[in-house]
C-alpha cells in the first residue's frame, strides 16, 4: 500500500486506496519533481504540440 495520499479522477475526493470508493481509479495529485536536466522535456512539449494540433 502507498504511503502518499491519491486523488480520485472521477469525484476529486482524497483516499489512500488506488481505487475510489466511487470506482474511479486514484492517481497522485503530485507534480513530477522538477530537474533543470529534463532529458524527456523535449518530447514532452513535441508531444503536448502535436495534441494541441489536433
Amino acid at each position: 500500500m502507498s504511503s502518499r495520499i491519491l486523488k480520485c479522477v472521477d469525484c476529486g475526493s482524497y483516499t489512500l486506496k488506488k481505487e475510489c470508493a466511487c470506482g474511479g481509479s486514484a492517481v497522485t495529485p503530485h507534480p513530477p519533481r522538477f530537474s533543470p536536466e529534463d532529458r524527456y522535456g523535449k518530447y514532452r512539449r513535441q508531444l503536448k504540440a502535436l495534441a494541441k494540433e489536433g
